[in-house]
């Protein structure tokens, strides 16, 4: 297993080298490595056994060192970067050559943040090169919020887990681009639509695609639990699942039900909280996956707010 601490001079000293550590967002836990180094890409990828079509983040310290490696900063994604960095907001900035290629998966922009992380922030500052830094999981499966997870499932591969705690936001970032000077959203995340459109106007969502993707975390069947995830009307699936004896687990927005076990029974939120269920969801999911129950039975959330994003994590979730 991998040996978990809060030694930045550790951490840098193994990046500085190519090797990969784990490191703590405000939203998830990162797969971190020098991205202007390609072997140390390619790790990242083989580490996660990530398709090399799937674009990676760059995380960098500020808005003026992104100057480095992106070509250009169209005026109405810097006012986002000035509104939103550090924090749970992506660009698709124009990179320049000094950018590899496998970081892009070849394509023409690269997709850039400033995490908001007072520990990565501080290892961010000490390093000369930005850090390629995914969910650090196996591809597909559920993004990981608490150091733990990131051992459990990847600790026998890299050598060190900054742990900066459990993440604040708990869904990944809410990625934006520009496209024939429309605004556009990638992915929804962690930073609301409605304070991005405060600032720059109407929005255009694109959906997420099963190949080739624009930019990072776009596939289809993503953050998927190992066991069957069944989206639906909770109280039909659970009458369905109890008549059939199906051993199964409920994850619900607020809402205890009858006939459910506690320990097979997780509320993402009891006050109907939008950013406590985000906060949960991804721990949630990968406690009903390691439990007993053979079957995760689940709901959608209200669609506004964040509760977008979170209701895209859980239908990726159930794709089969």
């Amino acid at each position: 297993m991998a040996e978990i601490g809060k030694d930045i001079e550790k951490a840098k000293f193994l990046l500085v080298n190519g090797d990969l550590v784990a490191i703590p967002t405000e939203t998830v836990y990162g797969l971190a490595g020098n991205a202007l180094n390609p072997e140390a890409v390619a790790l990242i990828f083989d580490t996660k056994n990530r398709p090399a079509f799937d674009p990676l983040i760059l995380h960098t310290s500020s808005i003026e060192r992104v100057e480095d490696f992106v070509s250009y900063f169209p005026t109405r994604l810097r006012i986002l970067a000035e509104s939103f960095w550090p924090g749970p907001l992506t660009l698709l900035l124009p990179r320049k050559p000094i950018v590899p290629d496998l970081v892009t998966s070849g394509l023409d922009r690269v997709a850039v943040r400033v995490p908001n992380h007072p520990l990565t922030l501080t290892l961010l500052e000490s390093l000369d090169f930005p850090l390629a830094a995914p969910s650090a999981n196996p591809f597909g499966y559920i993004s990981p919020t608490k150091p733990e997870h990131v051992d459990a499932q990847l600790g026998g591969k890299i050598h060190y887990i900054l742990d900066g705690g459990a993440c604040e936001v708990g869904l990944e970032s809410t990625i934006v681009g520009l496209e024939e000077d429309e605004i556009v959203i990638y992915r929804l995340g962690g930073l609301e639509i409605a304070e991005i459109e405060k600032l720059v106007g109407p929005v255009k969502i694109k959906d997420h695609s099963s190949s080739n993707p624009q930019a990072p975390g776009l596939l289809e069947s993503h953050y998927a639990p190992r066991k069957p995830f069944i989206l639906g009307d909770l109280k039909l699936l659970i009458k369905e699942n109890l008549e059939k004896k199906t051993d199964f687990s409920v994850l619900s927005f607020s809402d205890f039900f009858a006939g459910v076990s506690f320990n097979n029974h997780i509320a993402l939120s009891p006050k109907r909280n939008l950013h406590e269920a985000a906060k949960n969801l991804f721990s949630a999911m990968r406690k009903l996956d390691e439990g007993s129950a053979s079957v995760i039975l689940a709901e959608l959330l209200p669609e506004e707010g964040l509760g977008r994003a979170i209701n895209d994590r859980l239908r990726r979730a159930a794709v089969k």
